[in-house]
């Protein structure tokens, strides 16, 4: 079945809401502390558990507006649900900042282990929404897979040498868009390997 179309704003909204709210909700009770079951829990800690309820509605009126989730929602969603029950379990605000350099650390090996069979799984993933040969495919691949390394190093200095509010802020904003504009660079200095055709991904 193909995705229903969806306002792309809408789209937008339920995509980035959760991660934006949870940027609001820490800066508001940063510097609080709660008790839950017996339990103290630090305001960052309580601010990952209101992520997750918030990113699993967000999915679900998603899923239903669309009536599909890509690969990488899934896999982002179970991560957080993972990582932020680790962090209230043992009440360590490290398990939820480490949640990201595992996630961009996966995508790297994933592209880069497709890499070592002469394969592309960014264009399996993609390949339907930007029709390029198979050889752009590769570039772009290789070059993603070193992105995401250099994300996942980033994200393991940041958190284990600076503040958990520059942390919160970095993981909000800086770390998407700069994949955002890495990947629009990246599609701008590919144009050449592109196609006409959206069917065709240009293997021989």
């Amino acid at each position: 079945m193909s995705p229903r179309p969806v306002n792309p704003i809408v789209k937008q909204v339920l995509e980035l809401g959760p991660t934006i709210l949870f940027f609001l909700v820490y800066f508001r009770i940063k510097d609080r502390s709660y008790e839950i079951g017996g339990t103290e829990y630090s305001g960052f800690i309580v601010a990952t558990l209101v992520l997750v309820p918030l990113l699993l509605a967000a999915m679900g009126v998603l899923w239903w507006m669309t009536g599909k989730l890509s690969r990488m929602q899934v896999f982002t969603a179970l991560m957080v649900i993972v990582f932020g029950g680790l962090t209230a379990w043992f009440n360590d605000e490290s398990f939820f900042k480490m949640k990201t350099t595992i996630v961009y650390g996966i995508f790297a090996l994933l592209l880069g282990g497709g890499l070592l069979w002469g394969r592309s799984t960014l264009e399996w993933v993609m390949g339907e929404l930007l029709p390029m040969r198979h050889e752009g495919w590769l570039i772009l691949t290789r070059r993603l897979a070193l992105m995401f390394a250099a994300l996942a190093v980033a994200n393991e200095i940041v958190w284990r040498t600076q503040s958990t509010e520059l942390w919160v802020t970095l993981e909000t904003f800086a770390f998407p868009a700069a994949l955002v504009v890495f990947l629009w660079l990246q599609i701008v200095a590919l144009e050449r390997y592109m196609t006409d055709d959206a069917g065709k991904t240009g293997k021989t």
